[in-house]
């Protein structure tokens, strides 16, 4: 069931989102386009993060996106990139018409049985749906700590909240690959990060302060980040495909 409250949340932001969330791997896109595509939808786009690897691998790249905030930082960023407000529910986009449809970091905020029948609805007969999120490294125990902090209730063992599964109605799992990368980030900008996250956004504000102080004791404390104003933030994007029946 999705929280609506943790979903709306990201109404409220915009520019914050695209300045301090991280962006996506080349490598990622280039795995579920792997020869130059058509069409290509990027649904839940944001503020373009993953969106804006898509040109170079598609003819038309389209974006939906249910927040006008984030909606506005897109078309500012990518004005040749056909944009609409809209939401996986209700794609506004004609039945056959795009080649690929890719989701990142955003799947998890859909109603899983109605989003999927409208993503069938919009993809050519075969093509290809990708699944992509972002997540803590498993060896970096300092992220990882964070993370627990922000997302107590989701974060499993490996500190990733994905939501993908080996089968969603009307498609067939083809593969799942992960890439490895590597971010510099300052001290700062890793703090004004989780500012960024939804359970922060929607905390009050005694709540969100004890949840930065606490991602502030681990930075404080852990030999790879003590002392430091800027870190090496590994992290892995996981990439999952899928086939419209």
């Amino acid at each position: 069931m999705v929280d609506e409250v943790l979903a709306k949340s990201f109404e409220r932001i915009g520019s914050d989102y695209d300045r301090y969330r991280p962006g996506f791997p080349t490598p990622a896109a280039e795995l579920l386009l792997p020869q130059r595509s058509g069409s290509v939808l990027d649904l839940g786009a944001g503020t373009g993060k993953f969106t804006e690897l898509l040109p170079g691998l598609a003819d038309h790249v389209i974006a939906v996106e249910p927040s006008e905030p984030m909606l506005a930082v897109l078309r500012a960023k990518l004005p040749h990139v056909e944009a609409h407000l809209g939401n996986a529910e209700q794609i506004p986009v004609a039945d056959g018409s795009v080649d690929v449809v890719t989701v990142a970091q955003a799947f998890h905020w859909f109603d899983r049985e109605v989003a999927c029948a409208e993503i069938a609805r919009v993809l050519r007969p075969g093509g290809t749906l990708g699944l992509i999120w972002n997540h803590s490294d498993p060896s970096c125990t300092w992220d990882r700590a964070a993370h627990r902090i922000a997302h107590p209730a989701v974060a499993d063992a490996d500190g990733t909240t994905s939501s993908a599964a080996d089968e969603l109605p009307g498609f067939r799992f083809v593969a799942s690959e992960q890439v490895r990368w590597t971010e510099r980030i300052s001290r700062a900008a890793y703090l004004k990060r989780w500012s960024t996250v939804s359970t922060f956004l929607v905390a009050e504000d005694d709540a969100r302060a004890e949840m930065f102080a606490a991602i502030e004791r681990v930075l404080d404390e852990d030999p790879e980040t003590r002392g430091r104003a800027t870190y090496d933030l590994p992290i892995v994007t996981d990439v999952f495909e899928y086939r419209r029946r």
